[in-house]
């Protein structure tokens, strides 16, 4: 047995799955936090530093876990 498809019903089983993968790139930057300051921390000018064994930066705890070599300055 054969079945014909047309022209029109393989646009519309094609059409869904290209807008459905476009959709997420075309709302990939809205541009709605253009206008909106930054408020968190920044670590433009912190030194990396350690306390212990753990690094940190700028009071933040970096360094995923992964224990400080000793020639990085200890905080005092």
């Amino acid at each position: 047995m054969s079945w014909s498809i047309n022209a029109s019903q393989r646009l519309g089983a094609i059409l869904p799955l290209l807008l459905l993968a476009l959709a997420p790139a075309a709302n990939a930057d809205t541009g709605s936090n253009a206008l909106v300051p930054y408020d968190g921390p920044s670590f433009e000018n912190c030194a990396l530093t350690r306390i212990g064994t753990q690094l940190v930066r700028c009071d933040n705890l970096t360094g995923a876990g992964v224990t400080a070599p000793l020639w990085i300055p200890e905080q005092q």
